[in-house]
């Protein structure tokens, strides 16, 4: 079966973070140059794992490249400074591309007006606390749930999109997809 992205709804029409507006795609083949973020969702077995900022609510995992950082250890650094995990293995399945109105990018040393965020599912090994480094999102709960409670979460604080990310990674896995 093929993903047919209007069966989600929050991810198949423009999303606006700020100065940056966005769309999902399944299409994940890009320039390499372009990828500014990585994300992903996270397991631990069948159970995904969801994290608490400081703000109260729950947030994607995942981050910004430091300078000249391929993606794949930019979410190893991510997944460890953010949940006290080990990246055990990812898949790929989609990405925003996104364009910003800003004058300057977000840091000097990412793509702009246009890049790419990359998502992605994949298992984790939690190991410790999370890193909470001063430059990076403070995280206050790490938790690792059922699909339908981290769904519930999400949509709860009005995340549909993270919450459809989750549904669209728990029916890829599946299968269902």
């Amino acid at each position: 079966m093929s993903i047919i992205l209007q069966e989600f709804p929050a991810l198949s029409k423009g999303i606006v973070w700020g100065p940056v507006e966005n769309c999902f795609t399944l299409d994940y083949e890009v320039d390499e140059a372009s990828v500014s973020n990585i994300s992903i969702i996270p397991m631990v077995g069948e159970k995904y794992v969801i994290m608490k900022i400081d703000n109260g609510k729950w947030e994607l995992i995942g981050g910004t490249l430091e300078p000249n950082e391929y993606y794949m250890d930019a979410l190893s650094r991510e997944v460890k400074e953010e949940l006290g995990a080990e990246l055990v293995s990812y898949k790929l399945f989609g990405c925003f591309k996104c364009h910003s109105s800003a004058s300057e990018p977000y840091r000097p040393h990412i793509p702009h007006p246009n890049f790419v965020r990359l998502v992605g599912y994949g298992q984790v090994n939690i190991v410790g606390a999370p890193l909470n480094p001063p430059d990076g999102e403070q995280v206050i709960a790490v938790e690792v749930v059922e699909i339908e409670e981290a769904i519930r979460r999400f949509e709860e604080i009005g995340r549909f999109d993270i919450a459809e990310l989750y549904r669209m990674t728990h029916l890829l896995r599946a299968g269902a997809l």
